[in-house]
Protein backbone atom coordinates (compact mmCIF):
# COMPACT_ATOMS: atom_id res chain seq x y z
CA UNK A 1 0.00 0.00 0.00
CA UNK A 2 1.47 3.34 -0.82
CA UNK A 3 1.49 5.89 2.08
CA UNK A 4 1.74 9.72 1.45
CA UNK A 5 3.49 11.82 3.71
CA UNK A 6 4.90 10.14 6.70
CA UNK A 7 8.31 9.39 8.12
CA UNK A 8 9.17 6.59 10.23
CA UNK A 9 11.84 6.99 12.70
CA UNK A 10 13.35 4.35 15.16
CA UNK A 11 15.06 4.43 18.36
CA UNK A 12 18.20 2.57 19.62
CA UNK A 13 16.22 -0.70 22.03
CA UNK A 14 14.80 -2.39 18.71
CA UNK A 15 16.33 -1.26 15.40
CA UNK A 16 15.77 -5.21 13.74
CA UNK A 17 12.22 -4.62 14.42
CA UNK A 18 12.30 -1.25 13.41
CA UNK A 19 13.89 -2.19 10.24
CA UNK A 20 11.29 -5.06 9.63
CA UNK A 21 8.57 -2.77 10.07
CA UNK A 22 9.96 0.23 7.28
CA UNK A 23 10.58 -3.16 4.76
CA UNK A 24 7.25 -4.16 4.78
CA UNK A 25 6.07 -0.11 4.46
CA UNK A 26 8.49 0.16 1.72
CA UNK A 27 9.68 3.08 3.22
CA UNK A 28 13.58 3.79 4.13
CA UNK A 29 14.04 4.69 8.01
CA UNK A 30 14.25 8.61 8.51
CA UNK A 31 17.33 10.04 9.90
CA UNK A 32 17.88 10.68 13.44
CA UNK A 33 20.83 11.17 15.18
CA UNK A 34 21.23 9.51 18.64
CA UNK A 35 24.06 10.47 20.84
CA UNK A 36 25.30 9.93 24.12
CA UNK A 37 26.97 12.24 26.01
CA UNK A 38 30.53 11.17 27.98
CA UNK A 39 28.28 11.49 31.89
CA UNK A 40 25.63 9.31 29.57
CA UNK A 41 23.16 12.32 28.76
CA UNK A 42 20.82 11.50 25.42
CA UNK A 43 21.08 13.83 22.97
CA UNK A 44 18.53 13.67 19.62
CA UNK A 45 18.46 15.67 16.67
CA UNK A 46 16.79 14.91 13.46
CA UNK A 47 18.56 15.34 10.27
CA UNK A 48 14.94 15.09 7.83
CA UNK A 49 13.04 17.87 7.95
CA UNK A 50 9.94 16.82 9.87
CA UNK A 51 8.10 20.21 10.00
CA UNK A 52 4.65 19.82 9.00
CA UNK A 53 4.98 15.65 8.74
CA UNK A 54 2.71 13.24 10.46
CA UNK A 55 6.22 11.25 12.14
CA UNK A 56 5.97 7.27 13.52
CA UNK A 57 9.10 7.08 16.46
CA UNK A 58 9.58 2.74 16.82
CA UNK A 59 10.52 2.04 20.44
CA UNK A 60 10.58 -0.70 22.85
CA UNK A 61 10.91 1.07 26.34
CA UNK A 62 12.38 -2.40 28.13
CA UNK A 63 15.30 -2.48 30.51
CA UNK A 64 17.21 -0.33 30.85
CA UNK A 65 15.56 2.61 31.44
CA UNK A 66 17.23 4.71 29.05
CA UNK A 67 14.76 3.53 26.34
CA UNK A 68 11.91 4.90 28.09
CA UNK A 69 14.26 8.35 28.66
CA UNK A 70 15.23 8.19 24.86
CA UNK A 71 11.52 7.90 23.38
CA UNK A 72 10.44 10.87 25.71
CA UNK A 73 13.82 12.93 24.43
CA UNK A 74 12.73 11.53 21.06
CA UNK A 75 9.31 12.96 20.94
CA UNK A 76 9.79 16.32 22.60
CA UNK A 77 12.46 17.10 19.85
CA UNK A 78 10.22 16.11 17.30
CA UNK A 79 7.57 18.46 18.98
CA UNK A 80 9.89 21.32 19.21
CA UNK A 81 10.28 20.63 15.49
CA UNK A 82 7.08 20.84 14.45
CA UNK A 83 6.10 17.77 13.54
CA UNK A 84 2.23 17.67 12.33
CA UNK A 85 1.41 14.29 14.31
CA UNK A 86 3.69 12.30 16.72
CA UNK A 87 2.81 8.31 17.01
CA UNK A 88 5.06 6.53 19.34
CA UNK A 89 5.18 2.96 18.16
CA UNK A 90 5.57 1.25 21.47
CA UNK A 91 6.04 -2.39 20.76
CA UNK A 92 6.36 -3.68 24.43
CA UNK A 93 5.16 -1.27 26.92
CA UNK A 94 7.47 -1.39 30.31
CA UNK A 95 6.13 -1.06 33.86
CA UNK A 96 2.48 -2.04 32.79
CA UNK A 97 2.58 -4.39 35.60
CA UNK A 98 2.78 -1.79 37.31
CA UNK A 99 -1.07 -0.76 37.11
CA UNK A 100 -2.33 -0.33 40.44
CA UNK A 101 -1.89 0.22 44.33
CA UNK A 102 -1.59 -3.45 45.23
CA UNK A 103 -0.13 -2.45 48.52
CA UNK A 104 0.48 0.75 50.83
CA UNK A 105 3.38 3.59 49.39
CA UNK A 106 4.07 2.20 45.80
CA UNK A 107 3.38 3.68 42.40
CA UNK A 108 1.30 3.58 39.63
CA UNK A 109 4.09 3.64 37.25
CA UNK A 110 2.07 2.82 34.47
CA UNK A 111 0.24 5.87 34.46
CA UNK A 112 3.53 7.97 35.40
CA UNK A 113 4.65 6.92 31.97
CA UNK A 114 1.43 6.90 29.95
CA UNK A 115 1.54 10.86 31.55
CA UNK A 116 5.00 11.62 30.53
CA UNK A 117 4.20 10.06 26.94
CA UNK A 118 1.53 12.64 26.61
CA UNK A 119 3.15 15.87 28.35
CA UNK A 120 6.42 14.79 26.00
CA UNK A 121 4.15 15.35 23.03
CA UNK A 122 2.98 12.18 21.40
CA UNK A 123 -0.44 12.74 19.88
CA UNK A 124 -1.25 8.93 19.92
CA UNK A 125 0.40 5.34 21.07
CA UNK A 126 0.54 2.26 18.95
CA UNK A 127 1.21 -0.60 21.05
CA UNK A 128 0.62 -4.79 21.31
CA UNK A 129 -0.48 -6.56 24.37
CA UNK A 130 -0.37 -4.41 27.54
CA UNK A 131 -0.07 -6.58 30.51
CA UNK A 132 -3.06 -5.02 31.82
CA UNK A 133 -6.14 -3.83 29.37
CA UNK A 134 -7.01 -0.93 31.17
CA UNK A 135 -3.99 0.63 30.99
CA UNK A 136 -5.53 2.33 28.09
CA UNK A 137 -7.35 4.52 30.32
CA UNK A 138 -4.63 6.12 31.85
CA UNK A 139 -3.76 7.80 28.70
CA UNK A 140 -5.54 11.02 27.75
CA UNK A 141 -4.72 10.57 24.01
CA UNK A 142 -5.85 7.67 21.93
CA UNK A 143 -4.27 4.18 22.15
CA UNK A 144 -4.54 1.42 19.33
CA UNK A 145 -4.16 -1.73 21.13
CA UNK A 146 -3.04 -4.16 19.41
CA UNK A 147 -3.26 -8.00 20.15
CA UNK A 148 -0.11 -10.78 18.83
CA UNK A 149 -2.81 -14.12 18.76
CA UNK A 150 -2.91 -13.65 14.57
CA UNK A 151 1.17 -14.05 14.63
CA UNK A 152 1.00 -17.14 17.12
CA UNK A 153 -2.55 -18.66 15.57
CA UNK A 154 -1.27 -20.18 12.16
CA UNK A 155 1.38 -22.21 13.52
CA UNK A 156 -1.32 -24.21 15.58
CA UNK A 157 -4.32 -26.57 13.49
CA UNK A 158 -7.37 -25.15 13.88
CA UNK A 159 -9.89 -27.66 15.08
CA UNK A 160 -8.20 -30.18 16.31
CA UNK A 161 -10.18 -32.44 19.21
CA UNK A 162 -7.65 -33.22 21.41
CA UNK A 163 -5.87 -29.59 21.27
CA UNK A 164 -6.78 -26.22 24.58
CA UNK A 165 -5.53 -23.43 25.38
CA UNK A 166 -4.71 -22.41 28.70
CA UNK A 167 -4.27 -19.02 30.59
CA UNK A 168 -2.06 -19.09 33.32
CA UNK A 169 -4.47 -16.39 35.44
CA UNK A 170 -7.53 -15.23 35.38
CA UNK A 171 -6.21 -12.10 34.11
CA UNK A 172 -4.97 -13.90 30.97
CA UNK A 173 -8.35 -14.87 30.03
CA UNK A 174 -9.61 -12.45 27.48
CA UNK A 175 -5.91 -13.41 25.50
CA UNK A 176 -6.40 -17.27 26.03
CA UNK A 177 -10.12 -16.66 24.82
CA UNK A 178 -8.98 -14.98 21.29
CA UNK A 179 -6.80 -17.96 20.85
CA UNK A 180 -9.58 -20.50 21.76
CA UNK A 181 -11.81 -19.14 19.01
CA UNK A 182 -8.94 -18.25 16.43
CA UNK A 183 -8.03 -22.48 16.27
CA UNK A 184 -11.64 -23.40 17.72
CA UNK A 185 -10.49 -25.11 20.54
CA UNK A 186 -11.48 -25.68 24.61
CA UNK A 187 -10.13 -23.50 27.17
CA UNK A 188 -8.39 -23.54 30.44
CA UNK A 189 -7.16 -21.62 33.24
CA UNK A 190 -4.92 -21.97 36.11
CA UNK A 191 -5.79 -20.47 39.64
CA UNK A 192 -2.46 -19.07 40.90
CA UNK A 193 -1.41 -16.85 43.89
CA UNK A 194 1.95 -14.25 44.29
CA UNK A 195 3.49 -15.03 47.42
CA UNK A 196 6.37 -11.85 46.26
CA UNK A 197 7.38 -10.19 43.19
CA UNK A 198 8.75 -12.94 40.31
CA UNK A 199 7.49 -15.37 42.28
CA UNK A 200 4.00 -17.64 41.44
CA UNK A 201 2.41 -20.58 43.32
CA UNK A 202 -0.21 -22.76 41.22
CA UNK A 203 -3.17 -23.39 43.16
CA UNK A 204 -5.88 -25.31 41.13
CA UNK A 205 -6.13 -26.04 37.54
CA UNK A 206 -10.21 -24.92 35.89
CA UNK A 207 -10.72 -27.60 33.21
CA UNK A 208 -9.00 -30.88 31.83
CA UNK A 209 -5.68 -31.20 30.16
CA UNK A 210 -5.72 -34.96 30.62
CA UNK A 211 -4.45 -36.89 27.16
CA UNK A 212 -4.69 -33.18 25.20
CA UNK A 213 -1.55 -30.95 23.86
CA UNK A 214 -1.36 -27.50 25.08
CA UNK A 215 -0.87 -24.37 24.53
CA UNK A 216 0.06 -21.77 27.14
CA UNK A 217 -0.48 -18.00 26.25
CA UNK A 218 0.80 -14.80 27.89
CA UNK A 219 1.45 -11.63 27.55
CA UNK A 220 5.15 -11.95 28.86
CA UNK A 221 7.69 -14.37 29.87
CA UNK A 222 10.06 -12.41 33.01
CA UNK A 223 12.08 -14.76 35.06
CA UNK A 224 10.07 -17.70 33.58
CA UNK A 225 9.22 -18.94 37.15
CA UNK A 226 5.40 -18.92 36.86
CA UNK A 227 5.33 -20.02 33.31
CA UNK A 228 7.51 -23.41 33.88
CA UNK A 229 5.53 -24.16 36.97
CA UNK A 230 3.02 -23.87 34.92
CA UNK A 231 4.21 -26.10 32.38
CA UNK A 232 5.15 -28.66 35.42
CA UNK A 233 1.47 -28.42 36.58
CA UNK A 234 -0.29 -29.40 33.13
CA UNK A 235 1.97 -32.44 32.51
CA UNK A 236 1.29 -33.83 36.22
CA UNK A 237 -2.40 -33.46 35.05
CA UNK A 238 -1.85 -35.65 32.01
CA UNK A 239 -0.97 -33.40 29.27
CA UNK A 240 0.51 -34.84 26.07
CA UNK A 241 2.32 -32.01 24.89
CA UNK A 242 3.08 -28.33 25.79
CA UNK A 243 3.64 -25.66 23.84
CA UNK A 244 3.52 -21.69 24.57
CA UNK A 245 2.83 -18.13 22.81
CA UNK A 246 3.98 -15.38 24.79
CA UNK A 247 3.89 -11.72 23.39
CA UNK A 248 7.02 -10.36 24.72
CA UNK A 249 10.15 -12.26 25.86
CA UNK A 250 11.76 -10.42 28.54
CA UNK A 251 13.54 -13.37 29.54
CA UNK A 252 15.44 -11.87 32.84
CA UNK A 253 17.70 -13.49 35.64
CA UNK A 254 17.50 -17.25 34.74
CA UNK A 255 14.49 -17.40 32.53
CA UNK A 256 16.73 -19.25 29.78
CA UNK A 257 17.82 -21.91 31.31
CA UNK A 258 14.82 -22.83 33.20
CA UNK A 259 12.52 -22.87 30.01
CA UNK A 260 15.67 -25.20 28.28
CA UNK A 261 15.60 -27.55 31.08
CA UNK A 262 11.54 -27.65 31.21
CA UNK A 263 8.96 -30.18 29.68
CA UNK A 264 7.88 -27.65 27.28
CA UNK A 265 7.75 -28.40 23.73
CA UNK A 266 8.39 -24.95 21.66
CA UNK A 267 7.67 -21.69 23.06
CA UNK A 268 7.11 -18.85 20.17
CA UNK A 269 7.65 -15.01 21.34
CA UNK A 270 8.07 -12.23 18.97
CA UNK A 271 10.35 -9.69 18.39
CA UNK A 272 8.80 -6.80 20.24
CA UNK A 273 11.98 -7.28 22.48
CA UNK A 274 15.50 -8.04 20.77
CA UNK A 275 16.80 -11.27 21.95
CA UNK A 276 20.69 -10.95 22.69
CA UNK A 277 23.20 -11.56 20.05
CA UNK A 278 24.34 -14.33 21.77
CA UNK A 279 20.89 -16.02 22.73
CA UNK A 280 20.57 -19.67 21.80
CA UNK A 281 17.81 -21.59 22.99
CA UNK A 282 16.24 -25.10 20.45
CA UNK A 283 13.00 -24.14 22.21
CA UNK A 284 12.52 -20.60 22.08
CA UNK A 285 11.44 -19.92 18.05
CA UNK A 286 10.52 -15.70 17.47
CA UNK A 287 8.24 -14.92 14.99
CA UNK A 288 8.04 -11.42 13.85
CA UNK A 289 5.10 -8.73 14.96
CA UNK A 290 6.86 -6.29 11.97
CA UNK A 291 3.68 -6.97 9.45
CA UNK A 292 0.71 -6.21 12.15
CA UNK A 293 2.58 -2.65 13.17
CA UNK A 294 2.80 -2.07 9.98
CA UNK A 295 -0.23 -2.81 8.99
CA UNK A 296 -1.42 -0.85 11.93
CA UNK A 297 0.91 2.56 10.49
CA UNK A 298 -0.58 2.48 7.72
CA UNK A 299 -4.15 2.87 8.76
CA UNK A 300 -3.81 5.02 11.10
CA UNK A 301 -2.27 7.07 8.40
CA UNK A 302 -5.05 6.84 6.10
CA UNK A 303 -7.63 7.52 8.99
CA UNK A 304 -8.93 3.89 8.64
CA UNK A 305 -9.88 1.60 11.35
CA UNK A 306 -7.46 -0.45 13.45
CA UNK A 307 -9.95 -2.54 14.99
CA UNK A 308 -9.62 -5.33 12.73
CA UNK A 309 -5.57 -6.35 13.60
CA UNK A 310 -6.83 -6.38 17.14
CA UNK A 311 -8.55 -9.94 16.70
CA UNK A 312 -9.91 -10.22 20.18
CA UNK A 313 -13.08 -11.64 21.87
CA UNK A 314 -14.43 -8.86 23.80
CA UNK A 315 -17.35 -10.73 25.12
Amino acid sequence: MVMSGPIIFSGSSNTVLSNRIAEYLNLPLGNVKLERFSDGEIWVKYKDNIRGRDIYIIQSTQYPAENLMELLIMIDAAKRSSAKRITAVIPYFGYARQDRKDQPRVSITAKLVANLLTVAGADRVITMDLHAAQVQGFFDIPVDHLYSSPVFSGLFKKGEEDFVVVSPDMGGIKLARSYAKRLDAGLVVIDKRRPQHNQAEVMNIIGSVENKNVLLVDDLIDTAGTFVAAVDALKKLGAKEVYGAVTHAVLSGEAIKRIESSQINKLYVTDTIPLGENFKSDKILVRTAAELFAESIIRSNNNESVSSLFEIDKS
